[in-house]
C-alpha cells in the first residue's frame, strides 16, 4: 500500500546559491514595485473618466497597492536575513508531498517525515 508523505527540502547556503536567492529576491521586489506603480497609474487614469465610484476605485486601488508594498518590505528583510546568514545553513526551501510504500510488519511511525539536503541545485542528502 502506497500513502502520502510530506518531505521537507532544505537547500545548504552556498555562494552561488546565495547569489541566486538574492537575484530571485530582487526580481520579485522589482516585479511588486512596477506592479505597484502600473495600479498607481490606472486609479487616475480611472479617476478621471468618473464612471466608476470614487470611494470604492480608490479604496480597492489602495488596497491593492498597500499589499504589494508590504510584500516589498517582506523581500527586504529577507534580502537582509540573506546577507547575515553564514555559508553552509539550511535553508527551508519547501515542503513536497511523496509517496511511501507501507507493508505489513513495517514499523510506524506517522510524525517521521523525510528530509531532502540540496547543495547547488544537486541532491546532497536524503535523511
Amino acid at each position: 500500500m502506497q500513502l502520502i508523505q510530506t518531505v521537507v527540502v532544505k537547500q545548504i547556503l552556498t555562494e552561488n546559491s546565495k547569489q541566486h536567492l538574492f537575484t530571485q529576491f530582487h526580481d520579485r521586489k522589482l516585479q511588486y514595485q512596477k506592479e505597484s506603480d502600473q495600479l498607481q497609474f490606472e486609479l487616475k487614469r480611472l479617476e478621471k473618466s468618473k464612471t466608476f465610484s470614487q470611494a470604492a476605485l480608490k479604496s480597492h486601488f489602495e488596497k491593492e497597492i498597500q499589499m504589494r508594498r508590504e510584500k516589498i518590505k517582506l523581500l527586504e528583510f529577507q534580502i537582509e536575513q540573506l546577507h547575515i546568514l553564514p555559508i553552509g545553513s539550511e535553508l527551508k526551501e519547501k515542503e513536497m508531498q511523496a509517496l511511501v510504500e507501507v507493508n505489513v510488519g513495517d514499523a510506524w511511525n506517522p510524525s517521521q517525515t523525510s528530509t531532502i539536503i540540496i547543495k547547488d541545485g544537486k541532491i546532497e542528502e536524503i535523511r
